[in-house]
């Protein structure tokens, strides 16, 4: 879109900065023509963009977000986005042609899950390739959160930071929760102070549940001795806006090594 192309340009020349009263399409204008000019020895960086979702970096959860990383053009560096080290392939391979997700957290074969049906045509091609895909099998809910106790029935669920059961989730269109052996569906800040209905954790037999705030940390790969000291409402719109931890080492480490080994 062309805001999106302003957003870059703006990265891109930080020098051409906008001007009272200029509308934002005035300033792309000038940028392009800039742009198109060429470098005049000027501060510019050279930008790049990608979507990243953040299950293919270890993060038990399914969120694409886009990622704008620039260098100081009088650096000379090249430098390309982190590959992915988890994937779909071997997360289906795991659970349903070796098995090895079930057996890792010990569900019987009568308590496992059928195969989704968005995912069979892939499983039955998984099935009849006779190697393992590469990298690693994406997390789930379960591997984020099995070690915690049930904080609707555990009386040991206070022994953890900020993990107390919320009552009142419901289900609606759209908005069923996450189910347990899958990446959690994107956690989301809500509308007017209320979490959106993808932060539930949707129960195999059909009810659901709020995710306690420690579990929502950990399904962003925050530490467990991170401190939320505000609400489950408040603490809930901070993690539904937070970019996850893992995926930000990723990124963040992979452009302090080319700073290290380029300069």
């Amino acid at each position: 879109s062309k805001y999106f192309a302003y957003i870059q340009l703006q990265l891109t020349y930080p020098e051409i900065v906008r001007r009272d009263a200029e509308d934002w399409f005035d300033h792309l204008s000038r940028l392009e023509q800039h742009h198109t000019r060429g470098a005049d020895g000027g501060l510019f960086y050279r930008v790049v963009y990608r979507l990243l979702n953040a299950a293919d970096y270890g993060v038990p959860q399914r969120r694409e977000r886009v990622f704008i990383v620039g260098f100081r053009c009088d650096l000379g560096l090249e430098w390309s986005f982190p590959d992915a080290t988890h994937s779909l392939d071997a997360f289906l391979c795991d659970q349903w042609v070796s098995g090895e997700y079930w057996e890792r957290h010990r569900i019987s074969q009568r308590s496992r899950s059928e195969v989704p049906p968005r995912v069979a045509g892939r499983v039955v091609k998984l099935k009849a390739n006779l190697f393992r895909p590469t990298g690693i099998a994406w997390l789930t809910v379960r591997d984020a959160i099995s070690d915690l106790p049930d904080p609707e029935i555990s009386l040991d669920s206070g022994k953890y930071l900020n993990h107390c059961f919320v009552p009142g989730a419901r289900s609606y269109i759209g908005h069923t929760g996450s189910p347990l052996d899958e990446p959690a569906k994107t956690l989301k800040a809500g509308d007017h102070g209320v979490p959106g209905g993808e932060n539930m954790l949707a129960r195999p037999g059909g009810k659901v549940r709020y995710f306690t705030v420690r579990e929502s940390a950990r399904l962003q790969t925050f530490p467990d001795d991170y401190r939320f000291p505000v609400s489950w409402t408040e603490s809930m719109r901070q993690l539904g806006n937070a970019v996850p931890v893992t995926l930000a080492r990723a990124v963040a480490a992979s452009i302090a090594t080319r700073l290290e080994t380029g300069m």
